[in-house]
């Protein structure tokens, strides 16, 4: 919470001192857009992995909010509240986390915004039952790509329905 957040757009190398993605005249050559996003032409485009744009708005949803609530297995997974507006736990264990955790959210349906966005009102990722008590059963495999999760009040869903 006490730092400066900073996201960075970078170029694939072979060589530690291979300038970026040129033409043969050594202009430099413009990333093109893939169809899921990405960026081609030899550049990596950090900022448009959805991973990472997700956790800018998470950042902008709980700003100003204190860390609260924090819960570690004593090893390598960790969680804790930004506030009552966001979650975010994390498994870098090798084994799977499967805890209730206090969220502090309000009872509702969330969206994990690492695994998936919302699009037409539905969650394309993992969804998240909070309960009247601001619980929820927190689960995150050892095999998930990500090893992480996050929830805000702004990826709260409005049926259950769209959790699908």
């Amino acid at each position: 919470p006490h730092a400066v957040n900073r996201v960075m757009s970078s170029f694939s190398f072979d060589y530690s001192d291979q300038g970026p993605p040129s033409t043969s005249n050594e202009e430099l050559r413009s990333p093109t857009i893939n169809p899921d996003d990405s960026c081609g032409s030899g550049w990596i485009c950090e900022h448009r992995w959805r991973q990472i744009y997700n956790m800018v708005r998470f950042a902008n949803v709980v700003a100003m909010t204190p860390l609260t609530n924090w819960w570690d297995n004593q090893s390598n997974q960790i969680a804790f509240c930004r506030g009552n507006k966001g979650f975010v736990a994390f498994n870098n264990d090798g084994h799977d986390l499967n805890e209730w955790l206090q969220t502090c959210l309000p009872a509702g349906v969330y969206c994990d915004v690492i695994s998936g966005n919302i699009k037409d009102g539905r969650c394309l990722g993992k969804s998240v039952q909070v309960y009247d008590d601001g619980r929820a059963n927190i689960v995150i495999n050892k095999s998930e790509e990500d090893g992480l999760l996050a929830i805000h009040v702004e990826a709260r869903l409005l049926t259950a329905a769209a959790a699908a």
